[in-house]
């Protein structure tokens, strides 16, 4: 019961936003290794010049500056947070100059649909209450064909290592497990790879995704 209540905990808005609100200062500071891991998770998104691209859970804005290295000057980026420290944090860093910066929580995005050719998003998938609705929200906004990676610069039993934990079969992020969790929400897996060093699953859009009655745009 407890491991059950420490995952309901980390998938409560609430709790998330209180978590890294306290953490958003020194956040960068804690992990200072990981750019390499982004730039190269970004680089295999296939991303091209002018193309329109959502960080979601953008976090401190890590992300940012490789992703706008990608579709270059007239490329669109976007970085969506809950947390307002976060993206006070990506400010500081001066990554606001490579994206734009939402206050928005991923699973009710503020935008059109199949506004984005594609999405990143490191470390989102334990944090979403409902990660079936979630998944179908990023597909919303994603155009028909278009990408999602699923990235942490850590595999699955590195990081729970980390936190003291083993890798257990109902880990949603399972290669059989994530597969028909993406199907539902609208995509299709295309690559899985769980390594020491890395996290990331690369998947395309399939089928228009139910609409979500609290989209806006």
């Amino acid at each position: 019961m407890a491991q059950q209540s420490t995952k309901e905990q980390w998938r409560d808005p609430a709790h998330v936003q209180e978590f890294f609100t306290e953490r958003a200062g020194d956040w960068d500071a804690r992990f200072p290794d990981d750019g390499p891991a982004y730039d190269a998770a970004v680089a295999d998104l296939g991303l091209r010049r002018g193309d329109a691209v959502l960080d979601a859970g953008c976090g401190t804005g890590r992300a940012l500056p490789a992703l706008r290295a990608a579709v270059g000057p007239r490329g669109v980026v976007l970085g969506a947070d809950l947390t307002p420290a976060m993206l006070d944090a990506a400010v500081r860093a001066g990554r606001h100059h490579d994206g734009q910066l939402l206050l928005a929580d991923v699973t009710t995005l503020p935008l059109r649909d199949g506004s984005v050719d594609a999405v990143f998003a490191a470390g989102l998938v334990s944090h979403l209450a409902d990660l079936v609705a979630g998944l179908r929200e990023l597909a919303r906004v994603v155009r028909p064909g278009g990408r999602l990676a699923l990235f942490h610069p850590v595999g699955r039993a590195a990081l729970a290592a980390r936190h003291g934990r083993q890798v257990t079969p109902d880990d949603e992020r399972a290669e059989p497990n994530l597969r028909p969790l993406l199907a539902r929400g609208g995509w299709h897996l295309d690559s899985y790879a769980d390594e020491d060093t890395r996290f990331l699953v690369l998947a395309s859009r399939t089928d228009r995704p139910e609409p979500h009655a609290a989209a806006l745009g």
